[in-house]
């Protein structure tokens, strides 16, 4: 359409998927199709501005040279990490572009202990999803291998970047309860593995909405395992096999089969693993205080004048 609109050929112009693939990724945005025509018009005006200036040499378009004729791209593709981190779990949202992945970041830091700092615009459902989280670790905290005494003397910063975007609903439950656990326990999280599922105090998974966007943005990124709520795995049907096909998809019921998916030893951190809760200093010891005088009874004996 663009190159019948504009009086091209395709002797004129060369433009291979890989190019399309990079200009829907950096320079569009949207549900349909209409930024993508406008900016496939703009390629096609200025091909048809070089035929009419005599240059009828065939151009082919790719993505190495995408932005010598559009500009800089406008977007940026969600990018995975490099290597397993510890307080890092890779999450994914649906927004009314589609999907995206949503990197959680979670320090343990001495401070008052209990203290829960959240940033990074976060709706209300999402705090109550982050207090659900902390409270499930601390009931669980024997069978994690979590210390204790980390809760009485540490405090926790719970983050999630791109902090100008708003961010609310319960499905990145079990992506915060897992960058919290692998904060706490010094465990690394698998980079290439993204999840979604609300979580309950007592570990449940609960289903999810916007599952086809979410598994398409995964893809994208080229994340390699996918956790899903096993109550969402009648959803996967309207997932395009190509993506499901080119994930490890899993169902989860209960924090434990995630946790024991996307946590790593201790050994292959790349960092330096949160250091033991000091222990608690010794309160000093109150000298006594002498005996209050009986009802009634005096605490001093009165002097005569005399000195007697």
């Amino acid at each position: 359409k663009m190159l019948e609109s504009h009086g091209l050929t395709a002797q004129n112009l060369d433009v291979p998927d890989a190019m399309l693939r990079r200009l829907v990724h950096e320079y569009t945005r949207e549900a349909g199709v209409r930024n993508l025509e406008r900016e496939l018009g703009g390629l096609g005006r200025k091909i048809a501005r070089r035929v009419v200036e005599g240059d009828d040499a065939p151009v082919s378009v790719s993505p190495d040279n995408l932005a010598q004729f559009l500009g800089i791209p406008r977007y940026a593709d969600d990018e995975v990490g490099q290597a397993p981190e510890i307080g890092v779990a890779t999450g994914v949202a649906f927004t009314e572009y589609g999907g995206t992945l949503l990197q959680i970041e979670v320090s343990v830091v001495p401070g008052k202990g209990g203290d829960v700092r959240m940033t990074g615009q976060l709706g209300t459902v999402m705090q109550e999803s982050i207090h659900a989280a902390v409270t499930y670790a601390r009931s669980r905290a024997v069978a994690l291998d979590i210390d204790p005494a980390l809760f009485d003397t540490r405090a926790m910063h719970i983050h999630v970047p791109e902090g100008g975007v708003p961010k609310d609903g319960p499905s990145a439950g079990i992506t915060l309860a897992t960058a919290l656990i692998s904060a706490l326990t010094g465990r690394p999280v698998r980079h290439d593995l993204a999840m979604t599922g609300e979580v309950t105090l007592r570990g449940n998974v609960l289903p999810i909405g916007g599952l086809k966007e979410k598994m398409l943005a995964a893809h994208r990124a080229g994340i390699k395992t996918f956790l899903l709520p096993a109550r969402n795995a009648k959803d996967l049907a309207d997932v395009p096999a190509l993506v499901r096909d080119a994930m490890e998809v899993i169902p989860v019921s209960q924090m434990d089969e995630v946790l024991a998916i996307a946590l790593l030893p201790v050994e292959a951190a790349q960092e330096v693993p949160v250091p033991p809760a000091p222990p608690a200093p010794e309160k000093p010891k109150r000298t006594p205080r002498a005996p209050r005088p009986a009802k009634g009874e005096t605490a001093w004996q009165p002097v005569s004048r005399s000195g007697a």
